[in-house]
């Protein structure tokens, strides 16, 4: 069974409060997607830490990492899908912010869209992966089941991730009054998909 679980909870939501794509996503979300969409990335990208754990216990991790060309394949779609996230925000900002936006979620793709853009973008990060097969058997025992343990730890990692990446749109939710000025607003979202073009580039070039 899983052992030294606060230790594994801890050293997850540090991960989780780490800058990167996940962050940019959910702050992009909360600005320009809605909350059904907003809901949708959070539980795509639960279900992605899920699969990776899941796919860490079966062997099949070890495989991708191993495998070059699914791993670049992995890599560079990945990347291209946060690229094609910070254009999208950088249009949004530099075409249609230019009056006070009242976040009725016009824009909104909905949970499904949320959803697969959630999973896709921790699918196309190859840290989670690295972390799923490196760190993950670190905090499974050698007695019990291994398999099943490994997964609920999968579980236990999307499941800290979520609650960080809820307390921190609900934050920036919070603070509508101050971003819903159009030069804050304009500022935030530039600055946000600035930061997606980069890790997106920076994913897809295997940075």
């Amino acid at each position: 069974m899983p052992t030294h679980v606060p230790v594994f909870i801890v050293t997850t939501l540090l991960l989780a409060m780490l800058p990167g794509a996940s962050q940019a996503l959910m702050i992009r979300q909360v600005l320009d997607g809605g909350q059904r969409t907003l809901r949708g990335t959070l539980a795509g990208n639960a279900s992605g830490f899920v699969l990776w754990s899941t796919a860490a216990a079966a062997g099949l991790s070890a495989v991708l990492l191993a495998s070059p060309a699914a791993y670049t394949v992995l890599r560079i779609a990945g990347g291209i899908v946060l690229m094609i996230l910070g254009v999208r925000t950088l249009r949004t900002a530099l075409t249609t912010v230019s009056a006070p936006t009242s976040y009725d979620g016009e824009r909104s793709t909905g949970f499904a869209g949320g959803y697969l853009t959630g999973l896709i973008t921790n699918l196309g990060n190859p840290k989670a992966g690295v972390f799923a097969i490196s760190v993950l058997p670190q905090f499974v025992t050698e007695e019990g089941p291994v398999f099943l343990s490994t997964v609920a730890l999968g579980a236990l990692w999307a499941l800290v991730s979520a609650s960080w990446y809820m307390l921190l749109t609900w934050a920036v939710g919070r603070g509508r009054a101050l971003v819903s000025r159009p030069t804050v607003l304009r500022g935030l979202s530039v600055t946000t998909g600035v930061v997606l073009l980069g890790l997106g580039a920076a994913v897809a070039a295997g940075v």
